[in-house]
């Protein structure tokens, strides 16, 4: 894993409960000197998403600080790939052990989207259908794949977007930290810019924004927690129908300070 870069991160989060739902289950974490960031949406029904989802976060965090401490300038560190590779498939192992060991848990699990620095290159992983955007130069462009039964049968060119857009089925998905012993992560490299931004947020914002809308809301010089909470308010608006979080990343240069977000970086989300 390569730490020199001529790259920094700024960054800030928000987590909304929504409009409709009585807890929020969406958590989020960040190791801001590893710069790896984190974003889940826990299911399982009463508090047992916002388990799945908190321990999922803690478990990704913790263990990829594990993998990488004492070597963040090491020629000889673990590639920042392989890092994320076993930390997700570390938290999907506590998820599982803890819903088979709880029959209060058993049908918990969480989706997961993380990304991290790796000197001139963003990566970003995901299991289900939290999503990782970039934003650059005026236009958003999805950068992870849903793991869902919709987005699946449009890229298997079964449906169109169309179908997909207006089918009931838009909370279905095919893979979670948890559901399973095993789980198959995606990961995915961008090559940076100056100025780049990405997005990672779970359904409760991109149920109700087009990339064109996220591309308009989210501006190049703008104010990270005042896009978050705009990006927020936009949900609200449009039905608020599930908990919304996001995590905003702007890429600048190795000499600006990052910024500083307030809230716990490995507990679980709650409603600011």
């Amino acid at each position: 894993m390569t730490h020199t870069s001529a790259f920094s991160l700024e960054f800030a989060a928000a987590t909304d409960i929504g409009c409709k739902r009585g807890n929020n289950e969406d958590s989020f974490g960040y190791d801001a000197e590893r710069h790896v960031y984190v974003v889940c949406d826990g299911m399982g029904g009463s508090a047992a998403g916002e388990v799945a989802s908190g321990m999922a976060v803690r478990t990704l965090i913790e263990t990829f600080e594990a993998a990488s401490s004492g070597a963040l300038d090491s020629a000889s560190a673990r590639p920042v790939e392989e890092c994320l590779m076993a930390s997700i498939h570390q938290a999907n192992r506590a998820v599982r052990e803890a819903a088979e060991n709880n029959p209060e848990l058993h049908t918990m699990g969480t989706t997961l989207v993380c990304a991290c620095l790796d000197g001139n290159r963003m990566v970003l992983g995901n299991v289900g259908d939290s999503r990782g955007y970039l934003i650059r130069n005026g236009a958003c462009m999805q950068v992870t794949q849903d793991h869902s039964f919709l987005d699946e049968q449009v890229r298997s060119g079964i449906i169109t977007p169309e179908i997909a857009a207006a089918s009931n089925l838009q909370s279905v998905i095919t893979r979670a930290i948890g559901a399973a012993d095993t789980v198959e992560p995606d990961l995915f490299a961008v090559e940076l810019s100056i100025a780049d931004i990405f997005l990672l947020t779970s359904d409760g914002l991109t149920r109700y924004a087009q990339p064109d809308q996220l591309a308009q809301m989210i501006s190049a010089s703008g104010e990270l927690t005042a896009i978050c909470d705009l990006l927020i308010e936009h949900a609200k608006q449009s039905g608020g129908m599930d908990n919304i979080t996001c995590i905003m990343l702007r890429v600048v240069e190795s000499a600006s300070p990052a910024a500083v977000e307030e809230t716990d970086a490995t507990l679980p989300a709650t409603e600011p």
